[in-house]
């Protein structure tokens, strides 16, 4: 194994590799080709095909340049050891005097060119813009491989980087840490055969297959980045199952009597999962679960079964929400829940004045049993005295050093994170493998189907009159836009303009409009008001798209849905029909409809599940967005395509947890290979 794995390069560079994550010559074994070029054979001129990445060997006829209606080299060649060969133009549209005459010289005394690149039909002869070409000295044998084309960056050429990959493949520590009959069980080859391949591929591989991911070589290389990823992150569930945690032992005097002045009655699935979150408190070491379910399945009061336990257990709870919103929203249904029960529920947000702020802190530090809050409970200022129950809700709106920030206020709290957006089943076995993982997969009874109508903006008075005969039975109805001002560029409704539209179009009804400019006390008054039944149609941005409960509310409307995700309009649309009634969502959209809006809407109209929604977003868009910023704490999967690869997640599953339980020394090496020090940067 080599002694140093720096890459050997000059200081610039390195500057320049670094921006691309390459520092080790494992990195470099790890940078693999976004496609090839096949430089294998040569095509005359009078055979190319038009539109097809081909190379020629020519010899340089005329060199000129033209200065009208742009600067351009214009280069004719003709096929090389054809005394009347067919002519070709190749143009530089951006070129140096150096380049000139350079291939003047080539002219001067015959020089053949090596030229790659696309033909394409010019004016009268065909011609090829930009080509890549060298002039053949000594050496002009082919190459016996397709040629790699590598992600790269500014100042950094394609050849330089080839250089460094080949010069490290033969360095480096290309060591199999799995053991060759299983791999050969599973159509895989080995690591050193794969990344050779890819690196250096042969004329006869096939490029569909390379460019397209399938080959079995790709599929080694999948399998190890899934592996890494199921290794480091499964080390770090059982490193925090080593630490001491607060052990929360109670009788569950708190949870009767909170279920027993319920107006309801929890569903089999929140049972289940109180169970599971119970049995975790009672650990010596700190809980670490994502308690998922569709919009209004009903997990916050699962979340205030777990702060009973925590009270009842002498310690603190802490319940952070993304926006001031949410957060006044949990406050308000928390405090209904357990006033009653002689708790006290505090809330601590951003919008409070510097006095009412340091008072809170005070409490919070001292006897304050249970503290909602947003950011603010993160800052410096805040602090407790016996935190043992910390609860994230909307977990993927928060990074990773806002959460380890709130877990640090105590000693290695328990934590409970939510998501109202339901994860697909591979996205969380891969991205959540650190995770335990609770799912609420029952609505409670009562919830009224949503009906969901797409309305092109051509109709918008239509919507609008369904707008006030909502309202003239008594209903309320929400009607989001995605922008706040007037933006040119996108040329969207904005929620200001649509305030003012509708104040005309429906003069006799009390319309309100809250986004998230408005002040936190602004914002609250005007929630209140609709909470309260003071405002007939609140126009809104995407602030309410969480959390907010108003079971009067029976209509929803969504201007240029087509801007919106799939999730966005998944969640808006939950924030209708938590009455009796019969309630409605309405997707305005604009044409013309990209493919991707067009597809979007489709799926929205179709499906009501999140969690068959959540897998068709991730057909769209592959993972990134899906999980938020919990990326920020580890990389994403660079090759592994969740969606395809489902099978290798499984299969790297079940090797992480035998590598872990019986060879830790192939999982110390394979995490270097591929994550060297950034395994530090996992997740809390």
């Amino acid at each position: 194994m080599p002694v140093a794995d720096e890459i050997d390069a000059p200081p610039a560079l390195r500057s320049r590799l670094r921006k691309l994550g390459l520092e080790r010559r494992d990195d470099l074994v790890l940078h693999l080709p976004l496609r090839y070029e096949d430089e294998t054979q040569l095509v005359a001129i009078g055979d190319a095909p038009i539109g097809v990445p081909l190379q020629v060997e020519v010899l340089v006829r005329e060199v000129s340049v033209r200065r009208a209606p742009r600067r351009q080299l214009l280069v004719e060649v003709s096929d090389a050891g054809v005394a009347e060969g067919n002519r070709l133009l190749l143009r530089f549209l951006s070129f140096y005097s150096s380049q000139q005459r350079a291939l003047e010289v080539a002219r001067d005394h015959q020089l053949r060119l090596r030229v790659f690149g696309e033909i394409r039909n010019g004016l009268g002869r065909p011609e090829m813009v930009h080509p890549r070409y060298r002039v053949l000295g000594d050496d002009q044998a082919l190459p016996a491989s397709l040629t790699p084309v590598y992600p790269t960056t500014a100042g950094l050429a394609q050849s330089a980087l080839r250089k460094l990959i080949a010069r490290a493949i033969c360095t480096a520590d290309l060591a199999e840490w799995l053991d060759a009959a299983w791999c050969s069980s599973h159509a895989l080859p080995s690591f050193a055969a794969a990344v050779r391949l890819l690196h250096s591929p042969p004329p006869e591989a096939s490029a569909v297959a390379l460019q397209c991911r399938r080959h079995p070589a790709w599929r080694r290389v999948k399998f190890d980045e899934l592996l890494a990823q199921q290794l480091s992150l499964r080390r770090a569930y059982l490193a925090r199952r080593r630490k001491g945690a607060p052990v929360l032992l109670a009788s569950g005097r708190l949870a009767k009597g909170l279920q027993a002045a319920l107006p309801f009655t929890l569903t089999g699935a929140q049972r289940r999962v109180a169970a599971e979150i119970a049995a975790d408190l009672a650990q010596p070491y700190p809980m670490q679960r994502l308690l998922q379910g569709d919009v209004g399945c009903g997990k916050t009061i699962v979340a205030a079964l777990a702060v009973c336990q925590a009270i009842e257990a002498g310690y603190q709870a802490a319940f952070m929400a993304p926006t001031e919103i949410l957060a006044e929203q949990h406050h308000l249904r928390l405090r209904a829940w357990f006033a009653p029960l002689g708790v006290e529920v505090l809330c601590l947000s951003g919008r409070l004045g510097a006095g009412a702020r340091r008072t809170l802190q005070r409490q919070a530090a001292g006897t304050a049993q249970l503290v909602v809050g947003t950011h603010a409970l993160i800052q410096e200022e805040v602090g407790f005295t016996r935190l043992g129950l910390v609860i994230v809700d909307e977990q993927h709106r928060f990074g990773v050093v806002q959460r380890l920030d709130l877990r640090r206020k105590g000693a290695n709290p328990h934590q409970l994170m939510m998501s109202a957006t339901p994860i697909p089943r591979t996205v969380a076995m891969s991205y959540y493998a650190d995770l335990d993982v609770s799912v609420i997969d029952e609505l409670p009874a009562g919830r009224s189907p949503v009906r969901t109508r797409l309305f092109s903006d051509s109709r918008r008075e239509e919507v609008v009159a369904a707008v006030r005969a909502v309202v003239a039975e008594g209903r309320q109805a929400y009607w989001v836009c995605p922008l706040i001002e007037e933006s040119a560029k996108l040329e969207l409704q904005a929620a200001l303009e649509s305030w003012a539209a509708l104040s005309s179009e429906l003069a006799d009804l009390r319309i309100g409009l809250v986004h998230g400019r408005l002040r936190g006390q602004e914002k609250a008054a005007v929630m209140a008001a609709f909470v309260a039944g003071e405002i007939d149609v609140l126009v809104a941005t995407t602030v309410i798209e969480v959390g907010v409960d108003v079971p009067n509310a029976s209509l929803m409307v969504i201007e240029h849905a087509e801007r919106f995700g799939l999730a966005q309009l998944h969640q808006l649309r939950g924030r209708v029909g938590r009455g009796a009634h019969h309630s409605a969502c309405v997707l305005l959209y604009q044409q013309p409809l990209s493919s991707t809006a067009r597809a979007r809407l489709k799926i929205i109209f179709e499906q009501t599940d999140g969690f068959e929604i959540a897998r068709l977003d991730l057909q769209l868009r592959g993972p990134g967005e899906l999980v938020g910023s919990r990326q920020s704490g580890m990389p994403l999967l660079r090759y592994a395509d969740l969606e395809v690869d489902g099978d290798l997640v499984e299969l790297a599953q079940q090797m992480a947890a035998q590598l872990l339980r019986d060879d830790p020394e192939r999982v110390a090496g394979h995490l270097r290979r591929w994550l060297g020090c950034r395994e530090e940067l996992l997740k809390v």
